[in-house]
């Protein structure tokens, strides 16, 4: 998908995906947007423009090289203020940005993570907190029986600009996250436990997840909540006898034939899907093929994809843009 389609810009639902971190953070007073780039950065900018039509005003800083989270930071510093948020560009979130700024606001700090809950910590790495919410310490992928506590970093920080201090010159390759917070232990580096939806969208089965859950409203956004988690959006063609849902988007213009059944999928612009054919947790990316009698269970299609009649992509399957798929 994104080796075509920058990731900021992926469709989801109706709009690309960074638009709704964008609306979330108009929804708690910011109006000044930077977009740390690197990959296909033009067509991010192509795409998302000034900003206009978000509501915000959106610049952009386009690094030379990778540089990292920190270095990404570091490249931008001429733009920010001397208190500003940082936030990585793959979370979908409604947690309550008010509150942290208002934890660290009282706290005095100069750092304040957002911290999320989640049932199994162990692939993220944990975040523990002393009494002030301070943070006391930062565990990697922990053990068993090291796993005192379920908060994980959210990706989502109020920073002062003396943090810059801490970090190398500008153009140096840096984890902001492995590198710089945790030089700033016991230093004004704070925790904020928040309540709220919150999911990486950095995998197919998330990015599914998170289209079904803006769908039927488990996230909050301006989507409307659909019956039975179903958006159809303009110039789709649907043959009788087909099936689409529960839970699919058909992007503008995809056609589908007679007696196909997509559940719990998600095709994208311009696609189309042959008759008789079977969709089930799979992504179709802009303007892929797929042949008549066809299965499709979580298989990732990306853009211009050509599936023969009669195949069956199962188990994981990935196709790469402009692939033909043969039985």
């Amino acid at each position: 998908m994104t080796s075509t389609i920058p990731k900021p810009v992926v469709p989801l639902c109706d709009r690309p995906f960074i638009a709704y971190m964008i609306e979330w953070l108009r929804r708690h007073g910011v109006d000044d947007v930077i977009l740390a780039c690197g990959f296909m950065a033009a067509d991010v900018r192509a795409v998302l423009g000034d900003g206009a039509e978000l509501g915000v005003r959106l610049r952009y800083v386009e690094e030379p090289r990778p540089l990292g989270t920190g270095g990404a930071l570091k490249h931008a510093h001429e733009l920010l203020d001397e208190r500003f948020l940082m936030l990585n560009g793959d979370v979908l979130t409604d947690i309550d940005l008010t509150a942290q700024l208002e934890l660290h606001d009282r706290a005095g700090a100069r750092a304040t993570l957002a911290l999320v809950a989640v049932e199994d910590p162990s692939a993220y790495g944990l975040v523990r907190l002393a009494e002030d919410r301070s943070v006391a310490e930062f565990v990697e992928k922990p053990e068993a029986s090291m796993i005192d506590t379920n908060l994980i970093n959210a990706g989502v920080y109020v920073l002062e600009r003396d943090v810059l201090d801490e970090m190398p010159a500008a153009g140096t390759n840096v984890s902001i996250e492995r590198d710089v917070f945790p030089g700033l232990v016991g230093r004004g580096l704070f925790g904020h436990p928040a309540d709220g939806y919150w999911l990486d969208i950095g995998t197919p089965d998330r990015y599914l997840q998170g289209t079904f859950d803006i769908l039927s409203g488990a996230v909050q956004t301006t989507v409307p909540v659909t019956k039975d988690g179903v958006l159809v959006l303009g110039g789709c063609e649907i043959a009788p006898g087909a099936t689409v849902g529960p839970d699919a988007v058909l992007g503008p213009g995809v056609t589908v034939g007679e007696a196909a059944v997509i559940a719990r999928s998600v095709v994208l612009e311009g696609a189309s899907v042959g008759a008789s054919c079977s969709l089930q947790d799979a992504i179709v990316g802009p303007r892929a093929r797929i042949g008549d009698e066809c299965r499709l269970e979580r298989a990732v299609l990306g853009e211009g994809v050509v599936v023969e009649p009669g195949s069956k992509l199962e188990a994981g399957a990935r196709i790469f843009p402009d692939v033909m798929s043969e039985r």
